[in-house]
């Protein structure tokens, strides 16, 4: 069971929105898990077909008028004057909503059974409890248990980044076993 209230027929979109949400955060976590070792430059290149002549635009059907103001470049000029004439809108009074989310009793025996363990959460849960969420689907669903460690192992090592904390492969296979062990004895079908 969750710690987020619903009814029993969204537990299968629930589900799929969960898993799909923890693989981007999982991704994003391997992205930055990477380090600072990035190529990219803050000054972008040229390259000479870019510059070429004879990569010109078609002109095929527009009237001479349009030809004209696209070659001057005066059509990017006025854009860009129509854009800066804009104002921004006003944010709303609760944005961005809410900034703590309700942790079931459930939720919260699962975050406590994990501080017991020596595993510190990162933030306010969200993360450990999503995956717990997952897990628990994924056993609904009769998920392989390979496939749930797997994808378990990289939440944990995303997560740990996100606390700040460097594991080894070894401590966040060692660590997902834990939360697969806690999650079911502690949370799911709670």
């Amino acid at each position: 069971m969750s710690h987020f209230p619903r009814p029993k027929s969204a537990r299968s979109a629930l589900a799929r929105n969960l898993a799909v949400g923890a693989l981007s955060l999982v991704a994003g976590g391997l992205l930055v898990a990477c380090g600072n070792d990035s190529s990219a430059t803050g000054s972008p290149t040229t390259t000479a077909a870019a510059q070429s002549p004879s990569t010109a635009p078609e002109t095929d059907g527009m009237t001479d008028e349009a030809q004209g103001s696209m070659d001057d470049g005066s059509m990017d000029e006025q854009s860009m004057n129509e854009a800066s004439d804009e104002q921004p809108q006003a944010l709303p009074s609760d944005f961005p909503g809410p900034t703590e989310i309700a942790v079931s009793s459930n939720g919260q025996a699962f975050l406590d059974a994990l501080r017991q363990e020596g595993i510190t959460p990162a933030g306010d849960g969200v993360i450990a409890l999503s995956t717990a969420d997952y897990i628990c689907a994924a056993q609904e669903q009769g998920g392989s248990d390979a496939a749930v460690t797997t994808f378990v192992t990289a939440a944990v090592g995303s997560e740990a980044s996100a606390a700040g904390q460097e594991l080894t492969p070894e401590q966040a296979g060692e660590n997902a076993e834990i939360y697969i062990r806690l999650a079911k004895s502690e949370y799911c079908n709670k």
